[in-house]
């Protein structure tokens, strides 16, 4: 048996009680009409099961979903790069508009999926982080330079992801991602990903999750990020303005 689980450390997670993503239609008194609540509470993971949420799991959820609404709930360490784009363009091929909202820890490709959300919420005391692409491989030395290519190509792709949320350039963000960067709810306003800060509530980032292998444990151990100054503010709020309402009259055409 191995020392440690993928997303998991020491911590073997087989035949634990999996929470459920739970695709939910809140009453009326608690969040309106039309709203389907779904809950990512586990590591995005391509096993599935035990082992985390992945994207066909996911996606069995989401299309019993009618609803002109999604708010999904975010809790998550991250995992596979390529189950979580399936899941983020599930998302974004449903009609519905989509609010992201992270109750505690929005990681790695956990974070590129609540980017992409038509709506990003923090809740209060929670932290989102970016990284580059992480990867696995063995062979000659070759081989190893044609690894260092491919996650370079993969995490400029995600780059391109938080650029579009934000504006600015993936080049920038790309910086970011290679010095780890761990962003406060504030922060993460601050910088363009996130929309706004929860007005209610007190989530906290997870203890649960093993978060050894990143750089730093959670934003208190991390450096400060880099954020917009006054004047790069103005103009990515004049952007995200346009942005959002281009994006809007698309939802708009889908529901229709």
């Amino acid at each position: 048996m191995p020392d440690t689980f993928r997303f998991w450390g020491r911590t073997d997670p087989r035949g634990r009680i999996k929470l459920p993503l739970r695709a939910e239609v809140p009453s009326a008194v608690d969040a309106g009409d039309g709203v389907t609540v779904l809950r990512l509470y586990e590591p995005i993971d391509s096993w599935g099961g035990d082992w985390g949420v992945s994207a066909r799991e996911f996606l069995t959820a989401l299309d019993a979903i009618e609803t002109p609404a999604i708010r999904l709930h975010i809790n998550s360490p991250g995992g596979e790069v390529y189950e979580a784009i399936a899941v983020l363009n599930a998302l974004r091929a449903h009609p519905a508009r989509v609010t992201a909202v992270v109750d505690g820890l929005a990681a790695s490709a956990a974070s590129f999926i609540a980017a992409g959300a038509d709506e990003l919420v923090m809740g209060r005391n929670t932290e989102l982080m970016i990284h580059d692409a992480w990867g696995i491989g063995m062979g000659p030395a070759a081989t190893m330079r044609e690894l260092a290519d491919r996650l370079d190509h993969i995490s400029d792709n995600i780059a391109s992801i938080y650029a579009a949320k934000a504006g600015g350039s993936a080049e920038d963000f790309r910086a970011a991602m290679l010095a780890e960067t761990w962003y406060s709810a504030d922060e993460a306003v601050a910088a363009g990903l996130a929309d706004s800060v929860a007005a209610a509530g007190s989530g906290q980032p997870s203890a649960r999750w093993d978060l050894s292998a990143f750089k730093a444990a959670g934003r208190e151990q991390a450096e400060a990020p880099l954020l917009p100054t006054s004047a790069e503010r103005e103009a990515l709020a004049s952007w995200a303005g346009r942005h959002a309402a281009a994006r809007h009259r698309l939802n708009a055409g889908k529901v229709a």
